[in-house]
């Protein structure tokens, strides 16, 4: 039990070290990560359409 106590104070000791996000920042990284996301969940939807038809005109 001890040993769980003292890594939760470890844990809490390092985390007021943590250099976190300023509001701003996180705005921007949250954005990027959307665009991004977006953006390549679009171009993999028209390359699956495209090999999609692409079998389709092969098969018949």
């Amino acid at each position: 039990m001890k040993s769980m106590i003292r890594f939760l104070q470890d844990v809490a000791r390092e985390m007021k070290k943590v250099s976190w996000p300023k509001k701003k920042e996180l705005t921007r990284y949250t954005i990027t990560v959307i665009v991004t996301v977006t953006f390549f969940a679009v171009f993999f939807s028209v390359i699956d359409l495209g090999i999609s038809k692409l079998i389709r005109l092969i098969i018949g």
